[in-house]
């Protein structure tokens, strides 16, 4: 007999955290059903269950989802192929979740212990490609237009986590390099989620292309807001093991608006922080908020969000675009 995975026994739904999500409550609960449903395994002796019981699929906010969702409303209802595409792109999500744990030595997510922390890094690997084979599963009758959308934004992530780590300690990097890494390796993935809900509708190419760049502004937002959560985050709040980006050494904006406004021997100093670990880090943070290097890169999350509203200023007006908005906003302002 076939045995569900185990997400959660509680009643609370984290997407109810996003105020814009009220409007798609409904349909992101099917999203997480299908997701149940299809992360199921034949496993009639339990053998796998202590495995699945920690995987944690549809326990997060399911932004990716909801922007699928809300991207489809704005040119019709919600219909079984935005459901069952929302289900696909979360579950994606999730399985890089699993790889990124291994790659950063991640212990926390989403307030848990991470597979790998539990069960090692080989059982994490190959967890997230089990998830991943479900998902070719799903989409083996997909559309072929919506099929190829998925395709490409998968393998523009992985280019951009290629060039990410290639560029690990370039202390010359850019912010224009920077944006152009996250653009790749996250804010494609919301870039592509906007087109999708948008394709399914049926809606003019050109309102899909104006969703696409809503998506992919708002993406890069997000990921600029979610760096700064891991220098500045509390890990009983985010419920993420915090400074990986830093133990790893990832550059991200606050820290390369400091370099680029120090001179050399201070750069080296910065160098040595990043390098350093421990208290070093710590002190890392406490200069980048005295610097105004931390209010800086805020600042460039917002301006972000204003060229995703922007994007829909020709869509047609209505709750959903509203929502869509809110939403944008709500994914940088998360480090207040």
């Amino acid at each position: 007999m076939d045995s569900p995975i185990t997400m959660s026994n509680s009643d609370h739904s984290p997407w109810r955290e996003v105020p814009s999500f009220a409007k798609i409550d409904s349909s992101l609960r099917q999203v997480n059903d299908l997701i149940h449903r299809s992360l199921s395994a034949r496993d009639a002796a339990g053998e796998l269950s202590p495995l699945f019981d920690h995987l944690n699929v549809g326990t997060g906010k399911l932004i990716r989802p909801g922007l699928v969702l809300l991207a489809g409303e704005c040119f019709g209802p919600v219909t079984e192929e935005h459901i069952r595409v929302a289900a696909m792109v979360e579950m994606i999500h999730h399985a890089t979740l699993l790889h990124d744990d291994v790659i950063d030595e991640g212990h926390l997510r989403r307030g848990v212990p991470t597979v790998n922390r539990l069960w090692g890094n080989e059982s994490a690997v190959l967890l997230g490609d089990f998830v991943l084979s479900r998902v070719f599963r799903m989409g083996a009758d997909l559309d072929p237009a919506v099929a190829k959308v998925i395709a490409q934004t998968a393998v523009r992530v992985c280019e951009g986590e290629l060039r990410q780590v290639m560029q690990r300690s370039n202390w010359r990097l850019n912010e224009a390099q920077y944006i152009e890494i996250i653009a790749d390796k996250s804010a494609s993935f919301f870039g592509g989620c906007c087109r999708l809900g948008a394709m399914l509708s049926h809606a003019e190419d050109k309102h899909v292309e104006a969703m696409e760049r809503f998506g992919l502004a708002a993406g890069i937002a997000f990921q600029i807001a979610d760096d700064l959560l891991d220098i500045v985050g509390d890990e009983a709040r985010t419920g993420k093991t915090g400074r990986r980006d830093v133990a790893k050494d990832k550059l991200t904006l606050a820290v390369i608006h400091l370099l680029e406004t120090q001179g050399e021997s201070e750069r080296a100093c910065v160098q040595a922080m990043v390098e350093s670990g421990g208290e070093s880090r710590r002190e890392l943070a406490d200069l980048l908020r005295q610097r105004g290097c931390l209010r800086y890169a805020k600042q460039r999350a917002e301006d972000y969000v204003s060229t995703a509203v922007q994007a829909l200023a020709h869509l047609p007006t209505g709750d959903a675009r509203d929502a869509l908005v809110e939403t944008a906003r709500f994914m940088a302002d998360r480090t207040i």
